[in-house]
């Protein structure tokens, strides 16, 4: 099962810096069991937030290169505040170093000027045929499923205004 944590792209500077947000509803349906008679968002998920943001920006920073994005590790995470049904999270991250297999970056999650959750993320990119080249297909489907993602959550003209080529 697949999350998308990242319902907006509210800005980006290529290779540099990315906001995003994250409506969070009622409807979400991790909150049915976290917790029943509190619903919050689970702390692995702000982390997962922040992740998927922080591959937005190596995407359009390596050109939608590697079909992969993965968390490699997460340091100093500290979760300071709750996420609740109605709350809009607005992760803020700032790319540390982007190279061709990882990246890492610092970032942190918000709900208005309240400060939800911060860490230093550590990711992984890389192409599935890079490991079996029977995949090449696979990783051509995926690129173009994502860039197709980017397109929703930043906007028709997204590819373009990020500057990427394709």
């Amino acid at each position: 099962m697949k999350f998308h944590l990242v319902d907006k792209i509210e800005q980006i500077e290529p290779g540099k810096r990315i906001v995003t947000t994250k409506a969070l509803s009622l409807a979400e349906e991790y909150l049915a069991d976290h917790f029943p008679a509190f619903p919050v968002l689970p702390g692995v998920m702000m982390l997962e937030s922040l992740t998927q943001a922080a591959a937005w920006l190596v995407r359009v920073e390596q050109d939608f290169a590697r079909s992969v994005i993965v968390l490699a590790a997460a340091r100093n995470v500290r979760y300071t505040s709750f996420v609740a049904p109605g709350d809009v999270l607005r992760c803020e991250l700032d790319a540390v170093k982007i190279e061709a297999d990882g990246a890492k970056f610092k970032g942190s999650g918000f709900v208005g000027d309240r400060q939800t959750v911060s860490a230093r993320l550590e990711l992984r990119c890389f192409n599935l045929a890079d490991r079996a080249a029977h995949l090449g297909e696979a990783d051509r489907q995926i690129v173009a499923q994502l860039r197709e993602r980017f397109k929703l959550v930043h906007g028709p003209a997204a590819l373009a205004a990020a500057g990427t080529a394709k």
